[in-house]
This record gives C-alpha cells, sequence and structure tokens, in this order.
C-alpha cells in the first residue's frame, strides 16, 4: 500500500428553502427531502423552473438540429443527394463506447433512408493499430470499395491532410464530431460540431453519439414520411454513448440521457435490442440507472478495443436484431470485458511490486514500462495507481511498438484532445502508453515540457496518450521528474472529496430514490458521495470473478457489512478491486456510494476509499470558510442572486482564483459571519484561433490609427480575450510591424506608418507573431482547463487556502495551469 495519506473534505450543510423541500417530498413522500434538497442547493439548482427541467425530461425543450445553421443544412442537403443518385455512404466511426454508439446511431438512423451493406456500409480504425481518427490506408480502401461520401462520428475535426486526400479521390466528406477545431474550417461538404455553437447553447457539451443523432433528427425532418422506424427508438444508444463519455450532462446531453435511460430500461421486456439486452443481463443489470451503462455498458463496449483492437461487430451487437448473433456477440464481449479485468488486475499488480522496489519520496511522477504490459489496459491502471499514490502515473509498453500510434491516448474533450506533437524518427523502436493525472496537477502541461523526447502525444490536463523511442525513456523520467519537483517543492496530498454525511441509518430504499432525482449523474453533476464517521465493518469476504467459461479472472471484490452507532442493523456492501485484508480492523471512515444491486435485489453501498479513524484527516467543512458554487450554465436568475459573489471572466491561473477566495471572504466581514458563496460563472472560452485573433488585434490598431482614438490595455484585453501579459506580446509585435504604440497614462495611442523603413528583418517579424500565437494558444489552453475543471477541484484548493489563511506561497497555487 501507497505510504501518501489523502486529505478527506466534506461539502458543508447547505439550508435549502422551503419550497425545494416540498418539491422533494412530492416526488419521494417517503422521505424528509432533506438530503436531495442539500445536494441541489449547493450544486446551484435555485430557481423553481430550472429545477422543474433539472428533474423531468418533458418540462425541457431540447434545440433544434438546425441550430447548427448552415453546416446542417448542407449535410442534410448532401445526404439527400446521394440517396437520390444511389451514392455509397460510409460511416467512419471510433472504437471507443461514445464512438461505437454513434456508429450505431448512424448505421440505424441513415439505415432508413439508405440499404444497408449495400449502399451504407461503415468502417471503425483498429485501436492497437490505427488509433483515433481518419487514415490513409482506411480511405484507400473506401475508394476501393466505392464510397462517395463518408459520414464521419465522433472525430475527424483535424484530420486536414486525410480529408484533402480524400477529396482528392473523389470523396466528400461530413464531419460530426465535438473534438477540437482547427484553425481554419477544413474542406468538407459540412462540419455539425457543437464547438462552433455559441457561448452557452444548450447543446454546446453534445457528445460524439449525440451530434450524431441530431443530423439524424434533422434529416427526419426533412424527409419525414421516409422513415419506417420512430426516431426515438435510437436514444437508448445516445444515453450509452453520453454516459460512457463523461461530458457535461446539462441542457441538451441531460435531456437526451434521461430520455434514453427511460428507453434503455425497457430492453430487458421489449428486448427490441436483443444485443442490448443481453449485455444488460450478463452485467446483471436493469438499465434503469445512469451506472448501469457506466459500470456495466460501457466498460463492456470498450473493453472489445482494448482487448481485440477491432471494434466493429460492437456495432451489429447494438443494432442487429437476430437474436442469436447477439447473443454470441454479447458472450464475445462479455469475454473480452473478463480478458479485460483479469489484464488490468495483472499489469496493476505487477506495477504495486515495482512500486515497493522503488523510494517514491524522491519520485514526483512514476513512469514504468514494460515489454509485456498490454497497451489496452494502460490507461485505466495508470488512473488507478495515480489516485492511490497520489502521484502522475506514466505507463508504456515496449512490445511490438513500431507500429502508428498510441491508440490508448484516450480523447478529450479539452481545446488540445487532437493535439499531436511528433518529433523523432518513427522508423525507432517506440514504447507507447498512457499517463493519468492527479490532485489538480496539469499533466498535459507537463508532457508537453518534454515534447523533444517524444514521437507522438496527445492529451488534456487529466489524462493522456503517448508513444517515445524507447532509448529516450531514461531521459523522460528524469526530466519530467524534475519539472514537477521544480514546479512544486512537494507532491500536494490527494484530495477526495464528499457531498453528504450520513448515518447508516438513514442507508436504504428512501435516500436511494432521493438521490435518484439527481440523475442522471455525470461531469458537473457527479454522484453522490457519502461519508459514513466512526463506523465498522463486519462480514468481509472476498473471491475472484470467473469468466463465462469457469475460468478464473484475477479480478476480486470484497463485499462486507457496514455498521455504526445509528442502528443494531448492519448493510451491505462491496468493493471491487481489493481483498478483504484492505479493509481496515475497528472504527473507520468511509466514502461510498449508495447503489442498488439487481443481480441480489437489494439496495448496498460502493466503497469509495475508507480510513480508520486513527489514520484519518478529515476536514470538516461544516466550519469551512468558503462555498464555490458552479453556475457555468447559469440562469439570469442565479447571475443576479446578490449573495453570491460570480467570477464572471474565466481565469487563466490558480492565482488568478486566490484573488477571487480573498474577495469573497472579505465581504464574509459584512455578510454577518455567514458562510461567503463564490460562483463560477464565467461562459465557454472563445473559438477564435491564435491565427484570428492576431488578425483581430492587426485590424484593432489599423482602426485606432485612422480614428486617431484612445483605448485602454483593459477595453483592449476584453475585446480580444487576452490577458494584459499577451497583450503586451502583441503591441511588441505590432511594433515590429510599423505601428507605434505610445503609452498615455491608462490608455494607448496606436499609429500605422506603412511606409516605414523596415528596420526589423523578416525572420525577427515572423519569430515576434510566433512566439505571440504560442502565448495565446497556451492562454486559451487554461481558460479551457478552468472552464472544465470540476468544481470540486476548486472546492478542495478554496479549503486548503482557507486552512493556510489563504498564504500566498502555499503550494496548491503552484500546481499547474500556472
Amino acid at each position: 500500500m501507497p505510504e501518501q495519506t489523502q486529505q478527506w473534505q466534506v461539502q458543508p450543510p447547505a439550508q435549502p428553502p422551503a419550497w425545494l423541500l416540498q418539491e422533494i417530498r412530492r416526488h419521494v413522500p417517503e422521505s424528509a427531502g432533506h438530503y436531495a434538497a442539500q445536494l441541489l442547493w449547493q450544486r446551484g439548482i435555485r430557481d423553481p423552473k430550472q429545477l422543474a427541467g433539472f428533474l423531468n425530461p418533458q418540462a425541457f425543450q431540447p434545440a433544434s438540429p438546425f441550430e447548427f445553421d448552415q453546416e446542417m443544412h448542407s449535410a442534410v442537403e448532401r445526404l439527400q443527394q446521394a440517396r437520390n443518385n444511389g451514392e455509397k455512404v460510409t460511416i467512419w466511426g471510433d472504437f471507443d463506447a461514445d464512438g461505437v454508439t454513434a456508429t450505431a446511431v448512424l448505421w440505424d438512423g441513415l439505415g432508413q433512408f439508405f440499404s444497408q451493406n449495400d449502399r451504407l456500409t461503415y468502417y471503425i480504425p483498429n485501436r492497437l493499430t490505427e488509433s483515433h481518427g481518419l487514415n490513409i490506408q482506411g480511405i484507400n480502401t473506401l475508394a476501393e470499395s466505392g464510397t462517395q461520401l463518408i459520414v464521419t462520428c465522433d472525430t475527424g475535426s483535424t484530420n486536414l491532410a486525410e480529408i484533402e486526400y480524400a477529396n482528392q479521390l473523389g470523396i466528400d466528406v461530413i464531419i460530426t464530431d465535438h473534438h477540437t477545431l482547427p484553425a481554419d474550417r477544413p474542406p468538407v461538404v459540412a462540419i455539425i460540431n457543437p464547438r462552433y455553437l455559441p457561448a452557452g447553447h444548450p447543446m454546446e457539451h453534445l457528445s460524439g453519439v449525440a451530434v450524431a443523432y441530431k443530423l439524424v433528427e434533422a434529416l427526419y425532418l426533412t424527409l419525414p414520411a421516409v422513415p419506417q422506424q420512430s426516431l426515438e427508438n435510437l436514444l437508448d444508444l445516445v444515453a450509452i454513448g453520453l454516459i460512457a463519455d463523461l461530458v457535461q450532462l446539462s441542457g441538451d446531453c441531460r435531456y437526451l440521457a434521461q430520455q434514453g435511460i427511460q428507453r434503455l430500461q425497457k430492453q430487458l421486456t421489449e428486448r427490441t435490442r436483443p444485443g442490448v439486452a443481453k449485455l444488460l443481463e450478463l452485467c446483471k443489470r436493469s438499465g434503469d440507472r445512469p451506472t448501469d451503462i457506466s459500470f456495466g455498458l460501457g466498460p463492456r463496449i470498450n473493453a472489445v478495443s482494448r482487448i481485440h483492437g477491432d471494434a466493429s461487430f460492437c456495432v451489429e451487437l447494438l443494432t442487429s436484431q437476430n437474436q442469436q448473433r447477439c447473443e454470441h456477440l454479447a458472450m464475445e464481449t462479455e469475454l473480452a470485458n473478463t480478458r479485460r479485468q483479469s489484464l488490468q488486475k495483472e499489469v496493476t499488480q505487477q506495477v504495486k511490486l515495482r512500486l515497493e522496489q522503488m523510494d517514491l519520496s524522491t519520485t514526483s511522477v512514476i513512469v514504468l514500462v514494460d515489454e509485456q504490459w498490454a497497451a489496452g489496459v494502460l490507461g485505466l491502471v495508470a488512473g488507478q495507481v495515480a489516485q492511490e499514490y497520489g502521484r502522475p502515473t506514466v505507463l508504456l509498453s515496449s512490445v511490438g511498438m513500431e507500429g502508428e500510434g498510441e491508440g490508448e491516448g484516450e480523447k478529450a474533450n479539452s481545446d488540445n484532445s487532437d493535439s499531436e506533437l511528433s518529433t523523432q524518427d518513427s522508423a525507432l523502436p517506440l514504447a507507447r502508453g498512457s499517463a493519468r493525472s492527479v490532485n489538480q496537477i496539469d499533466l498535459y502541461q507537463l508532457v508537453k515540457a518534454q515534447a523533444h523526447l517524444l514521437h507522438r502525444f496527445g492529451g488534456h490536463p487529466f489524462a493522456a496518450g503517448l508513444s517515445l523511442p524507447v532509448g529516450n525513456i531514461p531521459l523522460f523520467i528524469e526530466a519530467i521528474n524534475r519539472q514537477l519537483r521544480e514546479q512544486m517543492a512537494t507532491l500536494g496530498v490527494p484530495v477526495v472529496q464528499a457531498d453528504l454525511v450520513v448515518p447508516v441509518a438513514d442507508l436504504g430504499q428512501p435516500l436511494f430514490r432521493e438521490l435518484k432525482l439527481l440523475e442522471p449523474c455525470g461531469m458537473g453533476n457527479p454522484a453522490p458521495k457519502l461519508l459514513i464517521q466512526n463506523c465498522w465493518f463486519e462480514k468481509t469476504w472476498h473471491r475472484n470473478n470467473q469468466d463465462l467459461k469457469g475460468r478464473k479472472v484475477q479480478y476480486i471484490k470484497t463485499e462486507f457489512e457496514i455498521w455504526d452507532n445509528s442502528t443494531n442493523v448492519g448493510f451491505p456492501g462491496i468493493w471491487w478491486g481489493h481483498y478483504k485484508e484492505e479493509v481496515p480492523q475497528g472504527r473507520c471512515n468511509a466514502i461510498v456510494e449508495l447503489d442498488y444491486n439487481t443481480y441480489k435485489n437489494r439496495y448496498e453501498v460502493r466503497l469509495l476509499a475508507v480510513q480508520s479513524c486513527e489514520a484519518s484527516t478529515i476536514q470538516d467543512t461544516g466550519g469551512m470558510l468558503l462555498q464555490i458554487l458552479d453556475w457555468r450554465d447559469a440562469t439570469s436568475s442565479q447571475l443576479s442572486n446578490t449573495e453570491v459573489l460570480p467570477i464572471s471572466q474565466c481565469p487563466t491561473s490558480w492565482d488568478e482564483l486566490q484573488v477571487w477566495f480573498r474577495q469573497a471572504m472579505y465581504r464574509q466581514q459584512n455578510n454577518h459571519g455567514e458562510m461567503p458563496a463564490l460562483a463560477l460563472a464565467y461562459p465557454p472560452p472563445q473559438t477564435l484561433s491564435p491565427i484570428q485573433i492576431w488578425q483581430q488585434l492587426v485590424g484593432v490598431a489599423k482602426y485606432l490609427s485612422r480614428t486617431d482614438q484612445l483605448v485602454s490595455r483593459r477595453q483592449l484585453c476584453e475585446k480580444l480575450s487576452l490577458s494584459d501579459y499577451t497583450l503586451h506580446l502583441g503591441l511588441e509585435t505590432l511594433a515590429k510591424i510599423n505601428f507605434e504604440v505610445i503609452y498615455l497614462a491608462q490608455n494607448l495611442r496606436i499609429s500605422w506608418h506603412p511606409q516605414a523603413s523596415a528596420a526589423v528583418t523578416d525572420a525577427k517579424i515572423s519569430g515576434a507573431i510566433e512566439q505571440f500565437l504560442a502565448a495565446v494558444q497556451e492562454e486559451q489552453f487554461r481558460r479551457q482547463y478552468f472552464y472544465e475543471v470540476p468544481v470540486s477541484t476548486v472546492q478542495a484548493i478554496a479549503n486548503s487556502l482557507a486552512g493556510d489563511n489563504l498564504d500566498p506561497n502555499t503550494q496548491l497555487l503552484q500546481q499547474s495551469p500556472t
């Protein structure tokens, strides 16, 4: 076990108003409603109209697919042309759960307009040999088969070279995706990507499957007489992809997930999708909860590509009406998942054995490599190790790595999700693998700083995939550890956040039904974590699982009863991946999630973290000095709340947030001693590329020169969404291209002298512009990080700062992005 302890924190108790308690009791009459009301109030659901749409999808008005404007109209027009001319259309999908379900949605949806396996086919890259996105080899295969139109799903936005190549072969491309946008619009018929939508749009968080659904919906609205199947039949697939992809479940995402789960829970009785029904049976789930997806269906779909590489048969599994065939494919999927569990457990054990031989006191970043590790499970193991040991973790496999890319490099939702660095000769023997972060450390920047040692790399602040020459691994280990040591004198203690303090006596059906009102849970609305204090465990036992063929799987679970002084009856629970010897003896504190076990027909808890009372260090945030609210999808009624201090501009560093922490604390002095609240109320970052911002700056400078107007630095920063430092670089660059910038107190005067003699070389001008563009890109990345950072992370840092009296030298402030 790792030596590092964890810091536990619990949200302060809220005092929701009477109307909110009454509404909860109306939905759950047998409950007092205090727990759910407290959670909703803490999470910013404070308006009756907002609550109605949150609890009941029928009270929510979804957005029209044609709010994607001309891009959607162009896509529908091109699909109609293909249908009328008898062209062959190919869906280009992806191998994770979001990509597979997106492919299935287009297969079923477009299949109402094109004959399947004749005029409509699909192609899913191999995870282990092709990685994500379009590729030349696959495009050649489609061209040879007569494809004239490719419709991508969950991928393709930044594959500019591949799109150009397809065009040269006479193949048109429609992109449906939700990942990073390129600087310039790609040469496609249409690109349907929610990142083009304005900030705060209800569809801004759509995942790949939801975007695919919107395309099908637009086609249904345009040709309503053609489809023989209801559009709503696709919603169960949409829910699976949405929840498995961990997107923020707000706006249309929450609506689609709610609707989809309502359809999914009918599968065991109606069996309209026999493959989905069989998967639910195999994972002993009923389909009525998002956890049935996140712990049941999602991992099984993902396991196929992790083990086999090729996930193509998953589309048939999700869409075929052949029950016998679906049962066979479901069994293959289940076997792949048990194999994945076994491999994950084996690699985890091997990693821990290696760590026992290391001096972790001198190790800031865990980096391990092995010739035999299966690349498909390294991300899962790295995440587990990072959480347990409190250190960013990079796991690499060096067997047979002369392939094309890092298939385990998970797609991300940040603006750097599809970015790749390629600085090494790919002919060298490569190791590839995955990295996972912990404790607010910006993994993307940490790995990116070693670009000169890498072959390829893509990711975001929390997760990344990478490959590098085997010979560079020692240099990489030394460099990345040195960088983090310089960044932080010591590692921060991992923070575990709980939402509610609950006694064992309150566990059971009433509380389960209360908490179920918040579902579907996910990013931005996490599943409630319950803190049970001063408890103990009895009847602990563990066993290894078996696969469908009765073979032992190296993946275990411990079952137990949890007790405390509030009742004389224990409550059942389960701890996945742990042995009974790991359960502390005597009095403990435990963080759990309340669940319902369909197979055993009982309510139970799922243990997330446990510490003996002697070792536990719970920060009782009932005495917390500052409460953080997530209003990044705020309503006007929320923003008008005078009791809350809103942050309306997205920060770019923890130092900026510290200033806001101080302001909120200062307000407490004039707030009759009540706990101050600080709301993250900033909109999504703008989507202009760095070159577009440079062009804007030049255009503004020319306008100011022509009109002889003065402007303040603040006005320019707000106009261009730049920090003062990046604006300074921009102004210095303007001076190199014949602009004169004169500083007059708080204002600037900018004049242009186009005929001035060139005192600066073209190389220096180009270098200055590149420096400015790089600064803009870095700043945009940081804004995206702080737009997506979980509120629990901000709360944890605010708590730590409050506990240190907001010491400006506290090391949490040095954690990335800095």
